[in-house]
């Protein structure tokens, strides 16, 4: 995607680093119980009536595209994920 103007370039550095700082704050709860939670907002964004996070078409990005692709979250998500294969397996 191609952001043209200043104004935009900032719009999305602001996104992104305010995406940063709800998931550190959100990192103890995510760390506990992140696999269901990272579950029903997956499932929140990609239900059949939501509109596109990606539109090639347009040029534009939800901000939800931002949150599922961002690195932080699938690491704190990575402990508790693990558990619920785990327990997933033996039961």
């Amino acid at each position: 995607m191609r952001y043209d103007t200043r104004a935009e370039r900032a719009k999305l550095r602001a996104v992104k680093t305010f995406i940063s700082l709800a998931i550190l704050l959100a990192s103890p709860v995510l760390l506990v119980a992140g696999a269901p939670i990272r579950r029903r907002y997956l499932s929140h964004v990609y239900r059949d009536d939501a509109p596109q996070i990606l539109d090639k078409e347009r040029g534009q990005a939800s901000t939800h595209y931002f949150v599922v692709t961002h690195p932080l979250l699938g690491w704190l998500c990575w402990p508790t994920e693990t558990l619920a294969r785990l327990i997933g397996r033996r039961g």
